[in-house]
């Protein structure tokens, strides 16, 4: 009978688990608490929402409209980055001008958070005190003896709390599971019950569609508008990078003292400064048209995919005297299967063997320069 319990609770959902525990927690602290120490908790938390919402309001509202003005004053500074070798403070001075000029989102972002914060400190020195007559601060814990009946009217009131932080949980996790719908980790968050009645019984009738529909769509310009600021930084740093591709290269592996070293400066150089180009890849399998691009096309618009991404590589290579080769076949695609894919090997001479490399996945995280285990996530063609 124990071995049975312990199987039956090791085998319970962590997220189930999860939630109960919180609203366990709020129980017990309402309980500690008792009633009237419970009722401002409660209080503190209900104020708390009300002031957030209020300055978000705030934030959202006014950043819509001294967007349009900032833009405006930022055009009329007419910032141009210059055609020379800037310092760290220079770097992020100009890619910060520039990229709230031009970058909607990122605007948007900025102004949002200044109000939200300034919104959020108002509220709480003007509007706390004289709205709910509490303090801005941590409640004390109360030193007198609690009877039973505040006890238990405590823990009732816990019961709620617990009930709205367990909420906020499943929000969070509802978020995560419409952005990344097909990973394992949203497959075993729908398979908890509990998640299940709060997602579908109190976060889908209260978002409606917003979440579902619309997410999704901002969290995608959000990265597109991410990938444009990185690229921005890159324009800054670069700045006295020649416009030509050996001249690029020369310049790039200036301080490189072996061909291993030139190697993985242009890997990084690659990596870095082209954005994988999701638009091709879209063009390509809805409507079957392939956009052939040369290595110069890749360098001057910054955009391809991995055979883009391999064939830039290995002219930005060979220019600076590196045997290279660019390799296809089959690459991992994080989901257990495996897709068409592009990547390059250099020849080292001090090492007297070509090793591999994969400049399209250093987006991605990790070292795909000559790692172990490279063929397990790369196979070539015969």
């Amino acid at each position: 009978m124990p071995h049975e319990a312990l199987q039956s609770v090791t085998s319970m959902n962590v997220i189930s688990i999860c939630l109960i525990v919180v609203v366990a927690v709020s129980v017990l602290q309402g309980m500690s608490r008792g009633a009237s120490g419970s009722a401002r908790q409660l209080g503190g938390m209900i104020a708390e929402g009300v002031m957030t919402a209020a300055a978000i309001y705030a934030g959202w509202t006014c950043a819509g409209l001294l967007s349009p003005a900032v833009q405006s004053w930022l055009v009329s500074l007419q910032v141009q980055i210059p055609r020379e070798q800037l310092g760290m403070f220079e770097q992020l001075y100009y890619t910060l001008v520039t990229g709230v000029r031009d970058f909607p989102l990122l605007r948007f972002g900025l102004l949002f958070l200044l109000v939200y914060a300034v919104a959020k400190q108002l509220l709480y020195r003007l509007a706390l005190p004289l709205l709910f007559g509490l303090w801005s601060g941590p409640i004390a814990p109360s030193v007198r003896r609690i009877g039973i009946l505040s006890s238990l009217t405590g823990g009732a009131i816990g019961v709620v709390s617990g009930a709205a932080r367990a909420l906020i949980l499943v929000a969070v996790l509802f978020v995560y599971a419409t952005l990344f719908p097909q990973t394992p980790v949203t497959n075993y968050i729908q398979s908890s019950e509990l998640y299940q009645r709060g997602a579908k019984e109190v976060i889908e009738p209260v978002t409606g569609d917003l979440i579902a529909s619309k997410l999704p769509v901002f969290t995608r310009a959000v990265e597109q508008e991410f990938s444009g600021i990185l690229q921005r930084k890159y324009e800054v740093i670069d700045a006295q990078i020649p416009g030509d591709i050996a001249g690029a290269a020369k310049e790039v592996t200036v301080s490189a003292k072996t061909d291993e070293e030139k190697a993985k400066l242009l890997y990084r150089f690659v990596g870095t400064r082209i954005s994988y180009d999701w638009d091709k890849v879209k063009l390509y399998e809805n409507q079957r048209i392939w956009k052939e691009q040369t290595p110069e096309d890749t360098f001057s618009t910054r955009k391809g995919v991995c055979i883009d991404f391999s064939r830039l590589y290995a002219m930005m290579a060979r220019s600076v005297g590196l045997e290279v080769k660019v390799v296809t076949g089959l690459g991992y695609d994080g989901l257990g299967g495996y897709g068409p894919h592009a990547w390059n090997e250099v020849y080292l001479p001090e090492k007297k063997q070509w090793i591999p490399l994969d400049s399209t996945w250093v987006a991605s995280g990790g070292n795909w320069f000559n790692p172990p285990d490279f063929d397990k996530t790369h196979i070539k063609e015969a």
